[in-house]
């Protein structure tokens, strides 16, 4: 199995949890590594955006003296979107239906990225 087969196979299990609509491993400056999203979203400007949303939280909390954020968590009455960094080289962004078990997400999603972690170190 190649890297890219690896990361999809750690996407395509965290969208088994249930509550995940998509989800995208990204680089720090916002490419595209690889995708688990539905056809209607455009997983470019996805990874782009979300990789902007957090850069700026980290800049913001950094600023502020309080240090790296763990992760950026946006609410919407139609989900939710968290980001977080997934080692020095990428990030981890899910998207998640309205009634997402969050405690249960944020666990899969930690155990995902320290998956990504070993992959791309």
């Amino acid at each position: 199995m190649n890297i890219k087969e690896m990361l999809e196979k750690i996407l395509k299990d965290l969208r088994a949890v249930g509550d995940v609509d998509a989800s995208a491993i990204v680089s720090r400056d916002g490419l595209l590594i690889a995708a688990d999203i539905p056809q209607n979203i455009n997983a470019e400007a996805f990874a782009a955006m979300t990789a902007a949303m957090l850069g700026a939280a980290e800049t913001a909390t950094s600023e502020l003296g309080k240090g790296v954020p763990d992760r950026v968590i946006v609410e919407g009455k139609e989900g939710k979107i968290i980001a977080t960094g997934a080692g020095s080289k990428a990030l981890l962004v899910v998207m998640t239906n309205p009634k997402a078990n969050l405690g249960l997400v944020l666990f899969k999603i930690g155990k995902a990225s320290d998956k990504i972690k070993e992959v791309l170190k």
